[in-house]
């Protein structure tokens, strides 16, 4: 190693020339670049590697590299470090199979017929006959000439079609490699089939899978992928942050130890727990041994009052408090029905649902440009949903509709927005939510007729107070010192503080530290204990200088014992009450 190559660096550098020893080879490989490693920046090594190599011979053969994304962020940060390359595809998994199967009408119409989430909707249109499939509205429905699939169709249409022959060929005479950013959180079903149906076979692309297992924190991810034809090649290195915290996890983690820029480094790490409490505690399946909210909130300040005085700024530029419950967050931030409003999480924070999505990047945006009266930014933030202003009654309507829109925001509901919306049409709300919002408009609760899931979400969510919804776009801009579980995935902060406790059915943080103290998994526990690790590995290597973590449930000596060999017998302390 260089006298001026650090340790991180010097492991980065090997993991790359492996790396670029398969890209050279043929060999389809996995790297797997833990917390700080720099995963994304081998990916962009990677696809640098093979611009350079292929610039001349893809074009030629109407061949690209596909790079397969989680989200369209990271789409975008991708495209830009590469130059937005020709020969370079970058796409999400589900954007990336559209591209594939959309050309194989005849089998898609077929497959559609068979799916069951279809079969009431064909069955009131008869047979698809020779309708069109499309895929750009992202729910499904029947028209006159076409078919419209829904976000979940994607996948396993195109799962169905790599069983044939004729479709492998194609995507691999298209794609002859193929790169799969944050592989671990890739559709369990879709990386099955990329085994059974490329993996070792010949003529398949060359496959790259970046990421990391211990940061599989979605449900219907693959996790780590363990195949004859797939090296493994462990990245070894933390950019991220000092050693005070990567030796903690390189204790919870010894299979792949990780080396710090500058060993001389150090900052900060704390463990604070409650068993000190003498009162009552929560009960119940899922909050069985918590603190009651409000002395948990109590706690919560007192101990961001500690962290003050010992140095550490609690700025929203500097510090993330992490909440490993959205319940617990939601009432710090100011929308606390949000959570029992929506089946999945993601509803809100991701922006799935297609009226949060509208009022937080919208509709929000514009009221708050009219109240400061930027009009001209009022309108771009509308775009398409704005109607020509051609006269003084048209502004005379637009500044009265505003208005009266700002005082609703203030003081009604959701469903009180939309009534608005809908009424006056300043601005006008997209036909797919206007569609939605009749059918629920429509519903009778009295009748026979049991209401979709969705359809249920959609009235509770017209009946919660608005200022919910301003208070969700906050926190989601970022303006807020809180984060959520999924939402500090792939982020970092100078200091993080992990607020852990009970509330979820699916974790329990105090049982997984005693298993993990034990050393012994049950088979039954084996997902439930995977799944609240890599939570919990994930929260604690986002800081680069500080880290706290602060249990508002009791723990057992078993926990506390692993907690002391993780992070150090000095660290941990017990809260004063």
């Amino acid at each position: 190693m260089p006298e001026t190559e650090s340790p991180a660096s010097f492991a980065s550098r090997q993991a790359l020339e492996s790396m670029y020893a398969c890209l050279e080879g043929g060999q389809s490989f996995r790297l797997e670049a833990g917390a700080g490693a720099g995963k994304t920046y081998s990916l962009v090594k990677a696809l640098t590697f093979l611009i350079e190599r292929h610039r001349r011979s893809l074009p030629r053969r109407n061949q690209q590299i596909a790079c397969i994304t989680f989200t369209n962020v990271a789409k975008d940060e991708i495209e830009s470090r590469t130059d937005r390359s020709p020969i370079i595809y970058c796409e999400t998994n589900h954007a990336f199979c559209w591209s594939l199967i959309q050309g194989f009408q005849k089998q898609l119409r077929l497959l559609v017929q068979q799916m069951p989430a279809w079969q009431d909707r064909i069955a009131e249109f008869g047979d698809l006959g020779d309708r069109s499939i499309e895929y750009s509205l992202g729910h499904r429905s029947i028209k006159e000439k076409q078919v419209s699939l829904h976000h979940d169709d994607i996948l396993p249409l195109t799962i169905e079609l790599m069983a044939n022959s004729k479709f492998r060929k194609l995507m691999a005479d298209r794609f002859p490699i193929i790169l799969i950013d944050e592989y671990q959180d890739t559709d369990a079903n879709w990386i099955a089939a990329i085994k059974e149906h490329f993996l070792g076979k010949a003529g398949a692309p060359l496959f790259g899978f970046f990421g990391d297992h211990w940061q599989k924190i979605y449900g219907n991810g693959c996790g780590s992928i363990e195949h004859p034809a797939v090296k493994e090649i462990g990245k070894k290195a933390n950019f991220r942050s000092v050693s005070t915290i990567v030796d903690c996890l390189n204790r919870i983690r010894p299979e792949l130890p990780q080396f710090v820029e500058n060993p001389e480094d150090v900052g900060d790490v704390r463990v604070i727990h409650s068993n000190a409490w003498s009162g009552p505690r929560q009960t119940g399946a899922h909050w069985g041994g918590d603190l009651p909210s409000e002395i948990a909130h109590s706690f919560l300040e007192r101990a961001k009052g500690a962290l003050s005085e010992s140095g550490w700024d609690f700025s929203p530029e500097k510090t993330k408090i992490l909440m490993l419950t959205h319940r617990s967050l939601a009432t710090e931030q100011g929308y606390p029905t949000l959570p029992s409003t929506f089946r999945y999480n993601e509803a809100f924070t991701k922006k799935e649902h297609p009226l949060v999505a509208f009022l937080v990047d919208v509709l929000e945006p514009a009221a708050e440009a009219f109240s400061e009266k930027r009009y001209g930014a009022m309108f771009a933030a509308l775009g398409g949903a704005v109607p020509l202003v051609r006269k003084r009654s048209d502004k005379v309507a637009w500044f009265g509709a505003m208005n009266s829109l700002n005082e609703i925001r203030q003081h009604g509901t959701v469903g009180q927005v939309v009534d608005h919306l809908r009424t006056t049409r300043h601005p006008r709300l997209p036909d797919g939510i206007v569609e939605r919002d009749d059918e629920a408009k429509s519903f009778d609760p009295t009748s026979a007729t049991e209401a979709a899931p969705a359809l249920i979400e959609w009235m509770k969510f017209r009946d919660v107070p608005y200022v919910e919804v301003k208070a969700l776009r906050k926190y989601l801009d970022g303006h807020s010192p809180f984060e959520t579980k999924h939402g500090v995935k792939g982020a970092e902060f100078e200091n993080v503080l992990v607020v852990i406790g009970r509330g979820w059915n699916q974790y329990n943080f105090g049982e997984m530290l005693e298993l993990a103290g034990t050393g012994q998994v049950p088979a039954a526990k084996a997902a439930m204990f995977e799944r609240n690790r890599n939570l919990f590995y994930v929260a604690c290597s986002r800081p680069r200088r500080r880290l706290a973590l602060l249990f508002t449930q009791k723990l057992s000596d078993t926990a506390l014992g692993t907690l002391a060999n993780w992070f150090g017998a000095n660290s941990l302390r017990a809260a004063s009450f």
